[in-house]
């Protein structure tokens, strides 16, 4: 049953990862009528919600666009920063709704970024101790690495969960900014475009927290659900 979970998961993120990326393809392609750069809309965006201490920067890498919460900076993919289409606006104004979710001390945010050290750890010793633990899974010295991996997942699993929040209502944030301001989009099409973008962004996000759980569900499945020799 693990394996099958772990199999239709698996599926299911390569279908929405590769939508997602047509999507944005096909956005990017997208001009906005009234030509502003993603740089334009994030500055807008942040001084329309009274906020002035951050900073908008160019980052290096495609989809690598994010919030650092640490520094206060909005960071957009070259792409992002100087394109003049719907997904630039789209991204643009997303990563605005996370620097106004810190603004206004949004829970979920505040939960996320006080998981990020320990999830650092949790995500660095998945990456040695789970394998060490397969191979000496025969031995208790194997098992007891697995049972260190297990509580790993679950630091790593509970991190992707409560990140859906923080994106849903980032996005939400996003596109009810672009909606009331003609001056960046101007017709409900570019709106439903931009709000289409945002949505398959999202299930990115979903598949991955699947992912975890399913990952937790199988190591579980592993440790509890069988005899060991």
């Amino acid at each position: 049953m693990g394996i099958i979970i772990f199999v239709a998961v698996a599926i299911a993120s390569f279908i929405v990862q590769a939508r997602f990326k047509n999507k944005f393809k096909k956005y990017s392609e997208t001009p906005l009528s009234t030509g502003m750069t993603g740089r334009d809309i994030a500055e807008k965006m942040l001084h329309d919600n009274g906020i002035f201490d951050v900073r908008i920067l160019s980052a290096q890498g495609s989809l690598s666009d994010h919030y650092n919460p640490a520094d206060r900076t909005v960071n957009l993919s070259p792409e992002v920063y100087s394109g003049r289409s719907i997904a630039a606006a789209a991204v643009a104004a997303h990563e605005c709704g996370h620097a106004v979710q810190h603004a206004k001390a949004y829970s979920w945010l505040q939960a996320r970024s006080a998981m990020v050290p320990i999830v650092n750890i949790s995500s660095n010793l998945l990456q040695y101790v789970f394998m060490l633990g397969l191979i000496m899974y025969a031995s208790q010295v194997g098992y007891t690495l697995l049972l260190i991996a297990f509580g790993a997942m679950i630091v790593v699993t509970l991190f992707s969960v409560v990140t859906l929040p923080v994106e849903f209502d980032a996005s939400k944030r996003a596109l009810v900014w672009l909606q009331s301001n003609r001056g960046v989009m101007q017709s409900s099409v570019e709106h439903s475009q931009a709000k289409d973008a945002l949505w398959w962004a999202a299930m990115t996000y979903v598949v991955a927290a699947l992912g975890s759980l399913a990952q937790l569900l199988y190591l579980a499945m592993m440790l509890f659900g069988g005899r060991r020799d």
